[in-house]
């Protein structure tokens, strides 16, 4: 197969593959194989889907396929079935980053606000805000916009939570109400104190200094360029492509 294109390898496959939806009606769907290696090839090179390589088949295929799992969650229950499939992790990370907008993603339905797109020093931005465990290896992400505060959507994360008994986050996430719902499930806030703070709360360097792990992550998955630039008119089709990248990136 060309180099220039991207292809799920057997093993990378035979791990996806029973995560597929089966309830198809009517027509049997087409080589669940190429056309998940079209999609990805579109998200990690950032084209649009009319520009896809003819080697995956008909365009509207591709598109038709990654709008409908979508809408369905499809992406993001794969996504979530691989990430928990190691069992808990040893600790977990929070933190965020801010993507630009590109002028073709507003529009969406309900305006900027139900898209997830919001105004920041950027300009037009959609921020990620991801849990990960010590390698790295995305476990649940969130959507906003660029405006809303760290510790306002890590609150809304920390719900989704896997059991862990630490928790690592910058000072971004140093709230009262934080550390309240971090210790309520069981795990301890590894957060540095404000400089404002009069009690300084208890606080472990050593175990923070691997926090650049969730960095890396962002790092990687930013490599896709369809996560790069949000391109994406509505957010649950830029969430899809954010666990399609850290899906090919970690779990498979």
């Amino acid at each position: 197969m060309n180099r220039e294109y991207f292809w799920l390898s057997d093993e990378q496959f035979g791990l996806l593959e029973p995560h597929l939806p089966t309830d198809t009606r009517g027509k049997p769907r087409v080589d669940d194989r190429r056309v998940i290696s079209g999609i990805i090839h579109v998200v990690k090179s950032g084209g649009r889907w009319v520009d896809a390589p003819s080697v995956y088949g008909p365009r509207k295929t591709l598109y038709n396929r990654f709008q409908r799992w979508s809408a369905k969650g499809v992406w993001s229950a794969i996504f979530h079935a691989l990430a928990n499939a190691g069992g808990p992790p040893a600790e977990l990370l929070i933190d965020s980053s801010a993507v630009r907008a590109h002028r073709c993603a507003a529009g969406g339905k309900g305006g900027s606000k139900n898209q997830a797109i919001g105004r920041s020093r950027g300009g037009r931005t959609t921020k990620i805000h991801a849990l990960t465990d010590g390698f790295c290896r995305p476990v649940a992400f969130l959507l906003t916009g660029g405006q809303v505060a760290d510790c306002t959507a890590g609150a809304l994360l920390i719900e989704q939570m896997p059991a862990a008994p630490i928790l690592h986050a910058d000072k971004g996430y140093d709230s009262n109400a934080i550390r309240e719902q971090v210790r309520g499930r069981g795990a301890f806030a590894n957060i540095p104190p404000k400089a404002n703070r009069k009690w300084k709360n208890c606080f472990s360097p050593f175990l923070y200094k691997d926090r650049n792990a969730i960095e890396r992550m962002f790092c990687r998955i930013k490599d896709f360029r369809r996560i790069a630039t949000r391109y994406d008119r509505l957010a649950r089709n830029f969430l899809a492509a954010v666990c399609i990248a850290a899906t090919v990136s970690y779990w498979l």
